[in-house]
């Protein structure tokens, strides 16, 4: 008899610590999802951007711009609408030093180059990097700027390292985008509150997906 509850004490234990260790039904996995990224949103590689983007059909520029051509083995090219305040980022090319090329939400419809970025992907960084079809440079992160610009996004590199990548998250249930650095790991937000030149200027500075201010629309440009 003391053989026989032995063996069920122990099996019981056993089914107790299996019963602690196993991960609850219909867990969602993390690993693609930081701390600093609410439910809902996920991770998107370069293959999950052009299938989300082709795949829904009401995401298509809702102006009459210039169509830009690509085929599958270029860039994914997008127009980007800030949810905030409903304009499309564009490159400031216009704008003297030190702002020439910042990108800022100003513009109410999609009209071309000007509001054109191509996303191309990394599979060894997994990141992403945008470049302004505007003047054909890559969008960095101002890291060593001071006061309301530090951290703006500007069109202003020839090639893409650290200061120009990202990580983008999708949220299926919104429709909307947001945008990650990889160099100071912040979100970046359109600058609704600001005045003067940098008003609706795009910066890397939340450490996370708030709201509208983070979050995007992403519109295929391509023909």
């Amino acid at each position: 008899m003391r053989r026989i509850t032995s063996v069920l004490v122990s099996l019981s234990a056993l089914l107790a610590a299996s019963a602690m260790t196993a991960p609850v039904a219909g867990a969602v996995p993390q690993a693609d999802r930081p701390a600093a990224v609410p439910g809902g949103w996920e991770a998107v590689d370069g293959a999950e951007l052009a299938r989300i983007t082709g795949e829904t059909g009401a995401l298509r520029a809702p102006a009459t711009g210039e169509r830009l051509s690509a085929s599958a083995e270029e860039p994914e090219l997008m127009a980007l609408q800030s949810v905030r305040n409903g304009l499309f980022a564009a490159t400031e090319l216009n704008y003297g030093p030190p702002s020439t090329g910042v990108v800022r939400a100003r513009s109410a419809a999609y009209g071309g180059a000007w509001e054109g970025f191509a996303f191309e992907w990394d599979e060894t960084t997994e990141t992403y990097a945008m470049r302004s079809l505007a003047n054909n440079l890559y969008v960095a992160v101002e890291k060593n700027y001071t006061g309301s610009a530090k951290n703006v996004l500007r069109a202003r590199s020839a090639g893409a390292g650290g200061w120009e990548r990202f990580h983008v998250y999708y949220n299926e249930e919104l429709g909307h985008w947001a945008l990650q650095s990889t160099l100071n790991g912040l979100f970046v937000t359109m600058e609704n509150g600001y005045t003067g030149s940098l008003q609706y200027v795009l910066r890397a500075r939340s450490a996370e997906i708030t709201g509208a201010w983070e979050e995007f629309v992403f519109y295929d440009i391509a023909s």
